[in-house]
């Protein structure tokens, strides 16, 4: 049974910015996140923006919004076929379970200025 859906959009114009603001990048995504994407050059920039996209529509499906916990706490990563994996710490952990999660299904998209993301959780 689905529990919560979120979807987020986020312009790549606005992570593509963050690069020059210190500790920003490190304030909002996972250290793994960043150590696989950062290398890419461009491609790492959308792949931050659909995994942020990712972390906002989690804080909609599980209905607190950014609230109560840090971004940091989920780690969007891929597994071994490339399929998008959310990996929860922390508050983001307790979030999930209490909202009744026991299964979490993300989808990333992204193309030149816009990274989109997909939520469900499943109870």
């Amino acid at each position: 049974m689905i529990v919560g859906v979120g979807i987020d959009v986020v312009h790549v114009e606005r992570i593509r910015r963050w690069s020059h603001i210190e500790g920003l990048y490190d304030r909002f995504f996972h250290p793994e996140e960043l150590a696989i994407a950062l290398p890419r050059g461009e491609v790492g920039i959308l792949s931050l923006a659909a995994r942020f996209a990712a972390k906002e529509a989690f804080g909609k499906a599980v209905g607190s919004g950014l609230r109560h916990f840090a971004l940091r706490e989920i780690a969007v990563l891929n597994d071994s076929h490339g399929k998008p994996i959310m990996m929860l710490t922390g508050a983001a952990e307790a979030a999930f379970k209490d909202c009744g999660g026991h299964r979490l299904v993300c989808s990333l998209s992204h193309e030149r200025d816009n990274a989109l993301a997909m939520v469900i959780i499943e109870g």
